[in-house]
């Protein structure tokens, strides 16, 4: 008898120590932060820059959301009627073909980033070089993760007053 009590006291412990590794409260859909996630930023910025200069739709297609939205702030940027705005990712990517692609630019760049991240959302700053046009206030960009996976999820242009 006395074995058979301490089988099933066995048993529990095997059973109890199971079930507590199963139940984590780790939350996947909010992995912690590093510094791969700006880095993983980054690259997108990059890739968006190749996809402008070599004229890659699909490319440009993979790295935004499908609900992202652009604005052209037109140099004004606390006056938002004048604003142009281009959303969902059909009207994002005629943008690219109807105005970026014409331009030819030969490199397109994001030097002096700023990235902060809150959770499954970041934005980024950073002055933006284009063919020969420099705007040292540039861009403002925001990110989103889903599944993993950062996106770009919109972009303000010509934040930089006349």
């Amino acid at each position: 008898m006395l074995l058979k009590s301490r089988l099933i006291i066995f048993l529990l412990l095997i059973v109890s120590i199971i079930l507590s590794a199963c139940s984590s409260t780790f939350d996947s859909t909010s992995p912690p932060l590093t510094e791969s996630d700006k880095a993983r930023i980054k690259q997108l910025l990059v890739a968006e820059s190749e996809g402008v200069v070599n004229k890659d739709i699909d490319l440009l297609a993979s790295l935004w959301a499908e609900d992202g939205w652009v604005v052209d702030a037109k140099h004004t940027p606390d006056e938002h009627a004048d604003d142009t705005r281009w959303e969902g990712i059909d009207a994002i990517l005629n943008r690219y073909i109807t105005l970026v692609f014409p331009g030819n630019p030969s490199q397109a760049q994001h030097p002096d980033l700023s990235i902060q991240i809150d959770g499954d959302k970041a934005t980024a700053t950073s002055s933006t070089a284009i063919g020969n046009e420099y705007a040292t206030q540039g861009d403002r960009w925001g990110f989103i993760r889903k599944d993993g996976q950062w996106l770009i999820q919109y972009l303000i242009y010509n934040l930089e007053p006349d």
